[in-house]
């Protein structure tokens, strides 16, 4: 339990940071774009194009998140396999803490009283999570429940997506929840993976849950990518904390045999659905910190220097 509580906190460090380098690099990107007068940088939605996506994606800035990202995945993916899945996807998602401070530092974000309620109600939540948490439930399931996870994963993502482009700049949070959608569900592929224990490359390929979690995995950076491009850092983290957390978690209960400790069942829920709501709140109330990353440009002078 122990290290699996510390390797999902250290995941969650990472996320997090590598959030607000992304969310920088992104900027920076438009930035540029706007001051070259280039065309093709949005798409008729008033969405970001996917040659601007791309071009978001080789800043240094967005490198290095990306990088703190796969570290955070593989932490991740071992907190998923050591500890209840509403507990490690709620404890990693905190990085929605993390991303908001440095936001103000790296992004000149000024948060509202509204914002740190919600933080400090989140961090309160994860405390009575790990409070009430028991041990994890098993890591077996049918191969139907692996295709559907890869199924759904897939129209949710490839769709998801699409609908975003055609939102434009009112699609953030769409974007936001659908990327926790995809590292939740590579969370719960990583959970059921066949071929782990004992090590099996034979099963390990074979196995649909292993394409959900690349599908989740990219397809939710990808999105998530979008959302830092027209939307608020601590807006679309936070939904992408909702999305990483409660299907996930009603998976492992419903499903996975995931449980809390003997007469804490109440305790664990109060903890879940705080957490959920203190997400949204910030969601909510951080929605409208940011204009476009056009406007970003005019308002954040310090970052030109980077």
């Amino acid at each position: 339990m122990i290290i699996g509580l510390v390797t999902a906190v250290a995941a969650s460090a990472c996320y997090g940071t590598g959030s607000v380098l992304q969310a920088v690099g992104s900027r920076r990107s438009a930035r540029e774009e706007a001051a070259k007068g280039a065309a093709g940088a949005t798409t008729e939605h008033g969405g970001p194009s996917l040659s601007s996506t791309a071009k978001a994606a080789v800043t240094w800035e967005f490198i290095v998140g990306t990088v703190l990202d796969l570290i955070g995945f593989g932490l991740g993916a071992l907190a998923a396999r050591l500890l209840p899945l509403f507990l490690s996807q709620t404890i990693i998602s905190a990085n929605l803490v993390i991303t908001a401070v440095l936001s103000i530092k790296l992004l000149g974000i000024r948060l509202k009283q509204l914002e740190w309620a919600s933080i400090g109600v989140l961090c309160s939540a994860l405390v009575l999570l790990a409070v009430s948490a028991g041990p994890e439930g098993g890591h077996h399931a049918s191969m139907s429940f692996h295709w559907g996870l890869l199924l759904v994963t897939t129209v949710l993502l490839v769709g998801g997506s699409l609908l975003v482009r055609r939102m434009g700049s009112k699609g953030a949070i769409v974007a936001g929840l659908l990327s926790g959608l995809g590292f939740g569900a590579l969370g719960v592929g990583v959970r059921i993976l066949n071929g782990i224990d004992p090590f099996d490359v034979a099963k390990l390929l074979s196995d649909p849950a292993l394409y959900a979690i690349l599908v989740g995995g990219l397809g939710g950076m990808y999105v998530h990518t979008v959302a830092l491009q027209i939307g608020s850092v601590n807006g679309a983290t936070a939904a992408l904390v909702v999305g990483e957390t409660v299907l996930p978690g009603a998976i492992g209960v419903l499903w996975l045999g995931d449980s809390s400790k003997s007469g804490l069942g109440w305790l664990g829920v109060v903890g879940f659905l705080l957490a959920v709501v203190s997400a949204v709140g910030v969601a909510y109330f951080g929605q409208d910190t940011h204009g476009s990353p056009g406007e970003a440009a005019t308002d954040q002078p310090e970052l030109a220097k980077h």
